[in-house]
């Protein structure tokens, strides 16, 4: 049997195209004396007829960028897609604020307790009223 006829035979048992199938060219004469379907089975048994192996896409360059991206690099306006508000959740970003001025206004707590403020800036905090944990202390300590 003729090497092409072999590798469309082979590529149906192997469930892939013929440009995949390689005969070892050493015994291509073991191969040419193939007549049936279960000589060429034998024959990829033995390894004489085989599938080339799969060269996938390297993810070397995609693992440099995700190092960068890491590090906040590539934000810029020209890799931007979607609006400010759909590349970050907001509700997190509150989450984050409000945790962290609370955490501040724990330390501050005697101060703001003499003052009797503690519980309207603890409310405040709640509806977003600082724009951070310097705006916060600020407030207590009476500079604004």
């Amino acid at each position: 049997m003729q090497a092409k006829r072999i590798k469309v035979i082979a590529g149906m048992l192997l469930k892939c195209g013929t440009g995949k199938i390689t005969i070892d060219p050493e015994q291509m004469a073991k191969a040419n004396e193939a007549m049936t379907k279960d000589d060429i089975r034998n024959l990829i048994k033995e390894g004489i007829v085989s599938e080339r192996q799969w060269k996938g896409q390297s993810r070397g360059r995609a693992r440099e960028m995700l190092k960068r991206k890491k590090k906040g690099r590539r934000k810029g306006y020209g890799s931007r897609k979607g609006t400010k508000k759909a590349r970050s959740q907001r509700k997190k970003e509150w989450m984050s604020n409000t945790r962290s001025q609370r955490e501040k206004l724990k330390e501050l707590k005697k101060e703001a307790q003499e003052k009797g403020i503690y519980s309207s800036v603890y409310r405040r905090i709640n509806g977003n009223f600082f724009r951070g944990r310097k705006h916060l202390e600020k407030f207590v300590k009476g500079e604004k």
